[in-house]
């Protein structure tokens, strides 16, 4: 009905009311907050049975690196997946309640290092709560995982230096999905405010619901075709801190497009660095 090229990257609220108790599934609850929220303490107060719970800027990012939202490394992924209890074999379904904001991190993360058992709840709990489903509080703690991280998938990701020099690639289409005060640089979150050179403006929620469910495929292809964002460009995604744009490159995954890229430093990266040029 919706029309999606992969809709497997998609599970809905009574498939997975259905299987909660299989023994191959780990639900990984995945909300966090700019706002002062603590993603951690809220996910205690009521989480999906079962679900454990992972932090973006600490299990989905290298807090080593600069700037820390860049992704992963192999081995601290293996690390932060067998404590999360998963495996090499398991199935993970990734939610929040931001219609999959931060679980599209964790499907990126993952499926960069070619775990492709990976699924984001659509509507997230919000939709699980609106029909009633089952809620629990406290921890869970889920037996040791065995995690191998595959052979990154770099055509995945885009690398500032990269990016850099293909400024101005017919072939390249540069979407920035962050807010339109982010975008015009009137709300500055790094050294400087901006954007990148020839960027798109394509804010990330559209491609949502009002009730954090995703768009169809007509209505998500739509918006990027009236931009020249097409199946032909490669295309490629960024935002503040590499969330977002996950997002935006889950979403055109999810409808067919095959040459999508994130930037995952992201404006984090480009705004701090001085060298870099910008656009106001």
């Amino acid at each position: 009905m919706s029309g999606y090229t992969h809709p497997e990257l998609l599970v809905e609220t009574d498939w997975l009311a259905e299987h909660l108790n299989d023994p191959n599934l780990r639900i990984v609850d995945c909300r966090y907050y700019f706002d002062g929220r603590d993603g951690h303490a809220v996910y205690l107060d009521g989480h999906i049975p079962g679900a454990v719970h992972a932090t973006y800027p600490v299990e989905l990012s290298d807090p080593t690196a600069t700037p820390p939202n860049l992704i992963p490394r192999p081995e601290q992924l293996a690390a932060t997946m067998a404590r999360l209890g998963i495996s090499d074999d398991t199935l993970v379904v990734g939610y929040d309640d931001e219609g999959g904001h931060y679980a599209s991190r964790l499907w990126w993360v993952l499926t960069y290092y070619r775990h492709d058992a990976v699924k984001i709840l659509n509507g997230g709990i919000v939709k699980w709560r609106v029909e009633g489903r089952p809620l629990v509080s406290g921890p869970v703690a889920p037996p040791t995982g065995r995690f191998t991280p595959g052979a990154p998938r770099t055509e995945m990701r885009m690398r500032v230096d990269e990016l850099r020099d293909r400024l101005g690639d017919r072939n390249l289409r540069l979407l920035d999905v962050r807010r339109w005060s982010e975008y015009t640089g009137e709300e500055v979150r790094a050294a400087r405010g901006g954007r990148i050179p020839g960027a798109t403006f394509l804010f990330w929620q559209d491609n949502l619901n009002p009730d954090w469910t995703f768009k169809t495929a007509d209505e998500i292809r739509a918006r990027h075709e009236a931009v020249d964002a097409t199946k032909d460009k490669e295309l490629v995604t960024y935002c503040q801190g590499g969330v977002r744009a996950a997002h935006a490159a889950f979403c055109l995954r999810l409808i067919g497009y095959d040459n999508v890229r994130m930037y995952d430093g992201s404006w984090a990266e480009w705004g701090n660095h001085p060298d870099l040029p910008i656009e106001e």
